[in-house]
């Protein structure tokens, strides 16, 4: 059984009940995460005391993609790996910087026992998840954070576009990851301010022939039939993480399969008059009920994001904080959210943040402004697969302007908000095998 299957009950937040069957799978996890031989491990900590934390990610990835198994020590000093103690492993360590604690049978029997008592969990980790990330052909690593930490972290992946998700070879990957692409068809809003830029008559150029390749009318159309096979890639089994724009804007397309929500830039007509009410978020993910912004001047698309960045209504970053979870009951956001650091510096992006309000129900809260109902990271179930958000641009540049040098993530190495990304990464490795019948 999946971890994914887990349903919360109630609030997002804070520990839940729970009934009987829950207990007794639980049970069985802890079974699996406990080998009968304790006896040459590799403890590699995720505390302060690790030298590289997001090259950490990667050697437990690279660990999992020979075939071993690892282990994931949920709130034990910060979510640390434990994986065997051979040759190749220290010596993968020392190449890519990783800090690794050589322990015992006795020390390991000691931690198992620390985390039996206290609010920890060891969670198996099997197999090393295929990776996919939606991008267009052309674009460079820099211009987006995950792709950055992928290469940083030494994390295969593969690059897909439009094509390929319309086609069977989204079936291929387990987790997908969408760079800050509009699912509007819309080119961010960015059309008339930068209609001159030859970055942007490129993208328009590029949209526009693959729609036509595909036999959409215009990329509005295009994206919305994107955004219904992404939904329907998470609902059967898919991992799915966005950030930034991908966030609210496939959330749009998907609400307004009906409705013409795009400016006359990108389709030909203007957006229906009375598009905020005809939207219907049944079909939507996380949010519900929002506003849109249909003035074509301004970079932003509704009320869902809670910063409005390019806008007169511009508000002021902050910092935002990580929920803490139950490990043993919630595994799943505790997992999401294991770091060094609970408070985080917040980071611009043309979706930052998302209004409390717009959430629909059962969709967990990972982390947001404290008092101010703006969530930041968030989580939710659809069929067999998930999604996450995180709102912003790039954990490292918390102002990115269009032209930026890229971030430079050797001297981030101990970034909390890389951190996050990478956490998502790792998240399907924890997916049980489905018996074979």
């Amino acid at each position: 059984m999946p971890l994914t299957s887990l349903r919360w009950t109630g609030s997002a937040r804070g520990p839940r009940p729970r009934s009987l069957p829950w207990r007794v799978w639980l049970a069985g996890l802890l079974l699996l995460a406990a080998p009968p031989d304790v006896a040459g491990q590799l403890l590699v900590p995720m505390d302060r005391e690790q030298e590289n934390h997001l090259k950490a990610y990667g050697y437990t990835f690279g660990i999992l993609s020979e075939g071993q198994s690892a282990e994931w020590l949920l709130n034990y000093r910060a979510g640390s790996f434990l994986v065997s103690d051979i040759p190749d492993n220290r010596r993968k360590a020392a190449l890519m910087g990783v800090t690794v604690e050589t322990l015992g049978g006795a020390d390991v029997a000691r931690i198992r026992r620390e985390i039996e008592t206290r609010n920890m969990e060891t969670v198996p980790l099997e197999k090393a998840p295929l990776i996919a990330v939606y991008t267009p052909p052309n674009s460079s690593p820099w211009d987006d954070a995950v792709t950055m930490a992928l290469e940083y972290a030494e994390i295969p992946y593969e690059q897909i576009w439009d094509r390929e998700v319309l086609s069977e070879e989204l079936e291929n990957y387990d987790w997908l990851h969408l760079h800050h692409e509009d699912f509007t068809g819309q080119y961010s809003k960015f059309y008339l301010t930068y209609a001159s830029s030859a970055w942007l008559q490129e993208e328009v150029t590029r949209n526009e022939t693959i729609a036509r390749e595909l036999g959409f009318p215009n990329v509005p159309a295009l994206k919305k039939a994107v955004a219904a096979r992404l939904r329907e890639y998470v609902e059967g089994g898919g991992f799915l993480f966005a950030m930034c724009t991908a966030t609210e804007t496939l959330e749009l397309a998907l609400a307004a399969a009906g409705t013409d929500i795009a400016a006359s830039f990108a389709d030909g007509s203007p957006p229906d008059a009375a598009a905020s009410d005809k939207l219907r978020w049944d079909g939507a993910l996380a949010f519900r009920d929002a506003v849109l912004v249909t003035d074509p001047t301004l970079s932003a698309f509704s009320d869902i994001d809670g910063h409005q960045v390019n806008t007169p209504w511009r508000v002021d970053l902050g910092s935002f904080s990580l929920f803490e979870f139950s490990a043993k009951f919630d595994p799943v956001p505790a997992m999401l959210t294991q770091n060094h650091r609970r408070v985080l510096p917040d980071f611009y992006g043309l979706t930052t943040t998302f209004r409390e309000e717009r959430l629909q129900p059962g969709v967990t809260v990972l982390a947001e402004e404290e008092a101010r109902g703006r969530v930041k990271y968030l989580h939710g179930n659809l069929g067999e697969g998930t999604f996450t958000y995180l709102g912003g641009h790039d954990p490292e540049d918390p102002r990115h302007l269009i032209g930026d040098a890229p971030t430079d993530l050797d001297l981030h190495r101990h970034s909390a908000g890389y951190r996050l990304i990478l956490n998502n990464v790792l998240f399907p490795a924890a997916k049980k095998k489905k018996l074979i019948t």
